[in-house]
């Protein structure tokens, strides 16, 4: 019995839960690269025989406030007067695997966004007139998708069903 009950706790795990809407979403899979070639400098990742302490960059100096963790470039987008990449950041919290932070590249130097997310790596990204949108599922609620929109200055938030 102790057997039957292990195996149907795996298998709920493995598949998550079926009957809510976020995990039926199709998500993509996280793409990840570590150097991002503009035309307003090099972003990259510094990366460490450590895993949490790779470092963002621009032109091999550190970027302030310093990212620091597991690192990637996921998604990047051309404007154009500027270059925005989305960064994913694991810290090594359990809790929450990953947050995110979006990194405006211009002419005159360069803005980070406020770490953001729902600690998962589920995630859509899309643009639409000068807004960058991030989808993930909610955290707290399976069913529901929260929605993140960077219009380059301030991130708001808004969970759908």
């Amino acid at each position: 019995m102790a057997l039957m009950r292990f195996a149907l706790l795996s298998l709920v795990i493995l598949l998550g839960n079926p009957g809510a809407s976020a995990a039926s979403v199709n998500w993509p899979p996280l793409p990840s690269r570590l150097k991002l070639e503009t035309p307003f400098g090099t972003l990259g990742i510094h990366t460490s025989e450590y895993v949490y302490e790779s470092r963002l960059h621009i032109d091999d100096i550190d970027i302030d406030p310093p990212i620091k963790g597991l690192l990637n470039i996921t998604y990047a987008f051309s404007l154009p007067k500027s270059q925005i990449a989305l960064i994913s950041v694991s810290d090594g919290n359990n809790d929450c695997p990953v947050s995110y932070r979006w990194v405006v590249l211009e002419k005159d130097g360069y803005k980070v966004s406020p770490a953001f997310g729902s600690c998962s790596t589920q995630v859509k990204v899309s643009v639409r007139s000068g807004a960058f949108k991030l989808e993930t599922p909610n955290s707290k609620k399976p069913d529901k998708i929260d929605v993140y929109v960077y219009d380059g200055k301030t991130i708001k938030t808004h969970t759908k069903p």
